[in-house]
């Protein structure tokens, strides 16, 4: 086994939350008489966080007073409705209880809000994470891709860096990784594409969960799995 611990990014890695949190965006954009944005804007604007997302999605002449209005307003909303369209990706289920059987433990480390994290991950994989952790920068911790969430995980799971594995979607997952001084896997179905990803300078990819159990546990997987 060539990792301990694996520790996965949410959004667009584990869960397809994108039409929630378009659908979120949107509603709160509404609510104060703003332009929509389409999805695949908002699937772009993900990953740095929810108060980046409205950031981004808010016209551009609009004041940072009037952002955290709408930042406001849509925290609540989101969390009431985080789960409408949002599904788990197909596998990756799978690929969790496998990775237990095997003896690696498991963590979700997001930008989403903390609470939002950890109501998905009870619900869409109840015993599945040894932990789950979210955005809480109000209690000091740096959102990703600053390394102080996923310093926090490999705290709580009682291993150090070079145990452990970073997977995620995205340039800001793999930033992360970095800071982290860690190990990445970047998948391929999520909110990034892969050559995008490859301009970021990443190495090592899965195309399905199947490979990212292979990558963990050291085994051979041709065709799926690249480094």
């Amino acid at each position: 086994m060539k990792y301990k611990a694996a520790i996965f990014d949410m959004d667009g890695t584990i869960l397809n939350t994108l039409d929630d949190l378009a659908d979120a965006t949107n509603a709160a954009l509404a609510h104060f008489g703003y332009p929509k944005r389409s999805v695949d804007e908002v699937r772009q604007f993900v990953g740095n966080g929810t108060r980046r997302l409205i950031e981004q999605a808010a016209p551009l002449n609009i004041s940072e007073a009037d952002i955290e209005t709408v930042f406001k307003w849509f925290g609540p909303y989101y969390q009431a409705h985080a789960d409408i369209k949002t599904k788990a990706y197909s596998g990756v289920e799978t690929l969790l209880r496998d990775l237990r059987t095997n003896g690696v433990k498991t963590a979700v480390v997001s930008n989403k809000p903390d609470a939002a994290v950890k109501k998905l991950a009870v619900q869409y994989f109840d015993g599945l994470f040894d932990i789950a952790i979210g955005e809480n920068e109000a209690a000091g911790v740096r959102r990703k891709p600053a390394p102080d969430s996923v310093d926090a995980a490999l705290d709580a799971l009682g291993l150090d860096r070079a145990s452990a594995v970073y997977i995620g979607d995205s340039d800001v997952d793999l930033a992360t990784a970095r800071n982290a001084g860690m190990d990445h896997i970047l998948v391929t179905w999520g909110f990034r594409d892969k050559p995008f990803l490859k301009s970021c300078g990443a190495k090592v990819f899965a195309d399905t969960p199947q490979a990212v159990l292979a990558l963990i546990l050291d085994e051979k997987h041709k065709g799926e799995a690249d480094a």
